[in-house]
């Protein structure tokens, strides 16, 4: 006999939250939408296609309603739980895009290209912050500091960019600084075997505290002195650039978003072919069965995590350098956490981490492009979007993951 517990599984769970969110998007953003106007995907300069929004926002409903039947219905194998999430909430987000444009009082027009490239902008700090978690807990050290590490990037880039007067010197310094603050988790951490969430947020504090004291003793005063750094200049492919929609979003950006993107190419190739790869998934595993190997695990820990520091401050110096702004205190405003999430929503791979990103980034760069054409959606709910993207993604809607077995455990030799 089927109880309870047993019929209410997760699949069954989810697919009753899609029917209501898909009857939600229907009713209220559909069926009751006071706006009748039609609403532009401008793809290029060029291009254009021009729909009713009411009937789209209802086609959108529809579909996740038949996501969730089919779940209700365990018409779909458990397997499939991962794409079928992504088909609910892809639909439900398109809809509140539609709506919210809809009811637009300047322009009914989604620019696709420009809310694809600011999403991939938007996405990469928290590309960085979640590659800095891979190497961190794929060697079984939790990375809770990424938070921390994003914004001594984001404050050494800014402030030795603008002494040296020159740009890649701010993105050295902005690794090192990165770097160092990791070195602290790596010792108390894994030599002192202090608690490493409670440890990561004291380093939260300890950047915070830090960057905050030195920018309002020193940076602010004398900005043009301290915090005035310029910004790496946009670079374009030759030829890949051109590409209609493709070439804009991907091929005009300056170096950090490639540097991004290398990056998950570089760490991916690394993690699963080769030597250093195997030995990091070893010791963040089984520490124990590495050590017998002759595995130094403590050297791998302490190397992966200085390593996740330094691409964690890359990743904060695209917050200054990168973005062309100046610093400001607790400028990460929290993008740290959330490439934690995207970490784990990616599953601890460099792949689904960046595809976790860019989901989040696209939450960003919508409530950004909903705010500029005066939606009548309130700005403090936009402000919440990416927040609440995360907490769909570390809220277990997209199934169950499993961190590394050793992940958050020190390992004591003998």
């Amino acid at each position: 006999m089927t109880t309870v517990a047993q019929f209410w599984n997760r699949n069954r769970i989810a697919g009753a939250v899609y029917v209501l969110l898909g009857l939600l998007a229907v009713l209220y953003f559909g069926v009751s939408n006071p706006a009748k106007n039609d609403v532009t995907l401008r793809l290029t300069a060029d291009t254009s296609l021009t729909f009713g929004a009411r009937p789209v926002i209802i086609v959108l409903g529809l579909v996740t309603v038949a996501v969730g039947v089919a779940l209700l219905a365990v018409l779909t194998a458990r397997s499939h739980f991962a794409w079928t999430a992504g088909v609910a909430l892809g639909a439900l987000v398109l809809a509140f895009l539609f709506w919210g444009t809809s009811l637009a009082k300047t322009l009914h027009t989604i620019p696709v290209e420009a809310l694809l490239y600011g999403t991939l902008i938007a996405a990469t700090p928290l590309i960085f912050g979640a590659l800095a978690g891979v190497l961190c807990e794929r060697s079984g050290v939790v990375n809770i500091n990424i938070e921390g590490q994003l914004l001594v990037g984001a404050f050494a880039g800014a402030l030795v960019g603008t002494m040296t007067k020159s740009v890649w010197a701010g993105l050295i310094a902005a690794g090192v600084c990165g770097a160092l603050m990791a070195a602290l988790l790596a010792v108390f951490a894994i030599k002192y075997l202090v608690d490493q969430v409670v440890l990561g947020v004291v380093l939260n504090v300890l950047a915070f505290g830090i960057t905050g004291v030195i920018y309002e003793r020193l940076m602010q005063p004398n900005a043009a002195e301290y915090n005035n750094a310029g910004q790496f200049k946009p670079w374009e492919v030759p030829g890949l650039s051109d590409i209609p929609l493709l070439g804009p979003v991907l091929f005009r950006h300056n170096l950090f978003v490639y540097l991004a993107l290398a990056l998950v190419a570089a760490i991916t190739f690394a993690l699963f072919y080769t030597r250093w790869g195997l030995r990091t998934r070893a010791v963040g595993e089984h520490p124990t069965a590495a050590d017998t190997l002759g595995i130094k695990v403590r050297l791998v820990r302490y190397r992966n995590t200085i390593m996740g520091g330094f691409v964690a401050g890359l990743g904060g110096a695209m917050l200054t350098i990168g973005a062309g702004v100046t610093f400001n205190k607790e400028m990460t405003a929290g993008k740290g956490f959330i490439a934690l999430a995207a970490l784990i929503f990616g599953r601890w791979s460099p792949v689904g981490a960046m595809l976790a990103a860019l989901l989040f980034g696209f939450a960003d760069a919508m409530q950004q492009f909903l705010s500029s054409v005066i939606s009548p959606v309130p700005s403090q709910f936009l402000q919440m979007a990416p927040y609440l993207a995360t907490l769909f993604a570390v809220a277990g809607l997209v199934g169950k993951v499993r961190a590394p077995a050793a992940d958050g455990k020190p390992y004591v030799k003998g």
